[in-house]
């Protein structure tokens, strides 16, 4: 299973899921006032094909702006970075950006990919060797949203250099800012003093080019959140009935996020391990948020979680930011 950004931003939050984790948190979701699932089980291996057709999509900027940026300003981007330092990236799935970022940094000491999805974490590790022998290239599997250590022989890299974060495909988004900002002190713990990092963030813009982007026209995004409740039912003995929810994308100006949501048809009672959950017309299953931020308010966050905030890099429209960030 290629395991892909959370929703339709980035990579996924926390580890594969075990069924009876699957279980407990589809039950607590579902018995909560306000339904919700978490997003991480959107991945299963349908789930991550619909997320590769999503990147495709005319309305989906963010992949291609992103790329766009990576490409034009990738010199500026190196620059900024350590020479000879290790280039640690925060839930890698596909090596597709790093490359771009990689063929302006030819005096890495190292690149350690960290992803939960161990088996593809070596398959994309072992592709890039062959592209890039010179490399050293160390994957690490671990839950980048939980304290882990680098490899003993590359933290700080050799002869003292600092260490260098990658963060890219706006990942950062699809955590609240309180946990982003957690999520960014933990990664300078990780990186260490003089380290750098550099962080993929959705700008806030206008609504109906967001909302397009998470309810596109052919429907994908629809079938990637519904897919969701094909799975329940698959692993968890789920009774949800085709045609009983909708897809929803909203973008919630005051929280400055788009919201993902599956709006029950009807008045109905759906069953899970055994158990009821009754919907109400209109009623909806709460299971994505992506933040869209300006320019200063992520800059602003960084600098609350002990970064001090460095060049930005936008596209010519102003629809997503490259963000470098130095250790405080």
């Amino acid at each position: 299973m290629t395991i892909k950004p959370v929703f339709a931003d980035a990579t996924p939050i926390g580890p594969l899921p075990e069924p009876s984790g699957f279980l407990d948190d589809v039950v607590a979701g579902l018995g909560a006032a306000r339904k919700s699932l978490p997003a991480k089980y959107f991945y299963d291996a349908a789930g991550s094909d619909l997320f590769e057709a999503i990147t495709r999509l005319p309305e989906y900027y963010p992949t291609r702006t992103e790329l766009g940026i990576l490409d034009a300003a990738g010199p500026e981007i190196a620059a900024v970075l350590p020479r000879r330092a290790t280039l640690v990236e925060f839930g890698s799935g596909s090596t597709a950006k790093v490359r771009r970022l990689l063929r302006h940094l030819p005096n890495l000491s190292a690149y350690v990919p960290v992803d939960v999805s161990e088996s593809f974490l070596r398959s994309e590790a072992e592709a890039l060797r062959a592209d890039v022998p010179a490399l050293h290239i160390e994957p690490v599997a671990a839950d980048f949203t939980k304290p882990f250590a680098l490899p003993a022989d590359l933290a700080g890299g050799p002869g003292g250099a600092a260490a260098a974060g990658f963060f890219p495909g706006s990942t950062i988004g699809n955590f609240e800012p309180a946990e982003a900002g957690r999520l960014l002190a933990q990664f300078g713990a990780v990186l260490g003093a003089g380290a750098s990092l550099i962080v993929g963030v959705d700008l806030v813009k206008d609504r109906a080019v967001l909302e397009a982007a998470y309810d596109d026209a052919a429907g994908v995004t629809a079938a990637f959140n519904l897919n969701l409740l094909t799975r329940i039912n698959r692993e968890l003995g789920g009774d949800f009935e085709a045609g009983g929810f909708a897809h929803r994308a909203l973008f919630n100006a005051e929280e400055s996020r788009i919201e993902m949501h599956l709006v029950s048809a009807r008045a109905q009672t759906v069953r899970v391990g055994g158990l009821p959950f009754r919907f109400a017309p209109g009623e909806t299953i709460h299971t994505e948020n992506s933040y869209k931020y300006t320019i200063e308010g992520f800059r602003s966050l960084a600098a609350g979680a002990g970064w001090a905030p460095g060049a930005v890099w936008t596209d010519p429209e102003r629809l997503f930011s490259v963000h470098a960030l130095r250790r405080a």
